[in-house]
């Protein structure tokens, strides 16, 4: 062999070393960047649970951020953690920080107290804070109120318990006349809705609704119409006109002429002047003419004439977890800062809550942001670690019984009606959905493995959130299968 030939062998068996080389790493490099999740090589836990739910992960092909936590409440071993410390947009989940402040705070037998007091010729109705107060309740205390009353002056209407401002920080700005942005007022009754239940009319007329309450506080236009067929359907919609900040609703669309009745509920813009509207006909139907009405922040020198007196705190909780109700969690959140002398805020109701979950659950509020109750705002912040902590601090106080009796249970008529169906209340948890948000958080009472704390936090997503909820489903039902 000559030199030249030498030279050229040796240079080919080092390029094709080097070649296979590359090849190799580049070929490691495109399997562990092409996994959804790249932490799962190194996350900590029970090793079958690890293998277990990282092959859940992995092979549910699902991307975005995740945040998963699940402890044994029996023994505090970590059986499974992935980024539990990361800071995740909590959504709903955030009601779990709010109930507990509320049950040890107010106590589960608080009551709200909605009152008709009395000044010479004059009337107030004051709000307490009540989240559930209904048309009926309202309806019961204008009756009481007409047998001492027939003429008035001015209905005086009192939401002063709490302050003015009826949205959240963060809330977005176009959430519409969706109930569940309903605002947020200590004079509330009906959710701060009007129902709308919708029937078919004659084909070619519009359709018939029916509104609870009936009143003159708001003004509806009906554009619907009643068809045969879906040729070019025009979907039905009822719309609030809410960036003129306005009650005038707006009925478009169509309606099938076989269509049985239909249920729609939408906000209403100044809850204090819808309850007081609805009080004033209530009065007049019973013979009481009011000749004005006017927002006040308190009446001095009156007395009381009748009050109507909610349910137990326990009750509206109940309500709060099962229905995820906004309104109940900010009430919530605004009352706990009521004092002799300061309304309800919700820079005050917050303090509160991060008080409660610093003193009490020895989480570091530090490294959490709360902007509301509810979990509307998406400039909340927390973690799985947080919301595990909390979770084993209420199994282990004195109020775990009436926390977990506010938890939904799996396929119960509520925010997991669809879901976890087959799992007989051994699981009961809070869901968690904003657009690119998915969460569960809460306890599983499994019979291998004894009571455990878990909360599972997904963001960052573009579609439906079905495909996370399956595997939230599914992680859970890992430690059902005895």
């Amino acid at each position: 062999m000559n030199l030249k030939s030498h030279i050229f062998e040796t240079f080919h068996k080092i390029y094709s070393m080097r070649n296979k080389r590359f090849l190799i790493l580049a070929f490691l490099f495109w399997v562990v960047s092409c996994s959804p999740h790249k932490v799962l090589f190194d996350n900590s836990g029970s090793f079958i649970f690890k293998k277990n739910i990282n092959k859940l992960i992995s092979s549910s092909g699902l991307d975005g951020n995740m945040g998963i936590k699940i402890v044994s409440l029996t023994t505090g071993e970590i059986l499974y953690s992935l980024n539990s410390q990361k800071l995740l947009l909590p959504a709903s989940n955030n009601k779990l920080y709010t109930c507990a402040a509320v049950l040890e705070k107010l106590g589960s037998d608080y009551r709200f107290k909605t009152s008709v007091l009395q000044r010479g010729n004059d009337l107030i109705l004051k709000g307490g804070g009540d989240p559930d107060l209904t048309i009926d309740q309202l309806d019961s205390l204008a009756r009481m109120t007409a047998k001492n009353i027939n003429l008035v002056d001015t209905l005086f209407l009192d939401g002063s318990l709490l302050d003015s401002l009826n949205y959240g920080q963060g809330w977005m700005w176009d959430e519409g006349a969706w109930w569940y942005a309903a605002p947020i007022s200590a004079l509330s009754v009906n959710d701060n809705c009007i129902d709308f239940y919708v029937d078919p009319g004659e084909a070619g007329q519009p359709a018939k609704v029916d509104m609870v309450p009936e009143t003159e506080y708001i003004h509806l236009i009906n554009k619907s119409t009643t068809v045969h067929d879906t040729i070019d359907f025009q979907k039905f919609r009822i719309d609030r006109d809410w960036a003129g900040k306005t009650n005038l609703f707006t009925i478009s669309g169509e309606v099938l002429d076989t269509a049985s009745t239909d249920t729609f509920q939408r906000n209403i813009f100044d809850p204090v002047l819808f309850s007081g509207t609805v009080f004033k006909e209530q009065l007049s139907k019973y013979g009481v003419d009011v000749k004005k009405i006017a927002v006040s922040t308190g009446v001095a020198n009156a007395s009381l004439i009748t009050v109507h007196i909610s349910d137990s705190l326990l009750y509206s909780a109940h309500n709060l977890m099962h229905e995820s109700d906004n309104l109940t969690a900010e009430l919530f959140t605004k009352t706990m800062a009521v004092s002799d002398t300061t309304v309800g805020t919700w820079q005050g109701g917050l303090r509160v809550i991060k008080t409660f979950l610093a003193d009490s659950a020895s989480i570091d509020t530090s490294e959490l942001h709360l902007a509301d109750g509810s979990g509307v705002s998406r400039y909340n912040l927390s973690s799985a670690d947080q919301f595990v902590k909390l979770l084993s601090y209420m199994y282990h106080s004195n109020k775990k019984d009436e926390f977990i009796y506010t938890l939904p249970s799996g396929g119960s008529k509520s925010t997991l009606k669809d879901r976890l169906e087959l799992s007989d209340s051994k699981i009961r948890a809070k869901t968690g959905h904003l657009s690119g948000v998915s969460c569960l958080s809460g306890y599983i009472f499994s019979e291998q493995y004894g009571p455990l704390a878990f909360s599972i936090l997904m963001n960052g997503y573009t579609g439906s959130a079905k495909p996370y909820k399956r595997l939230q489903d599914k992680i859970t039902k890992l430690f059902l299968n005895d």
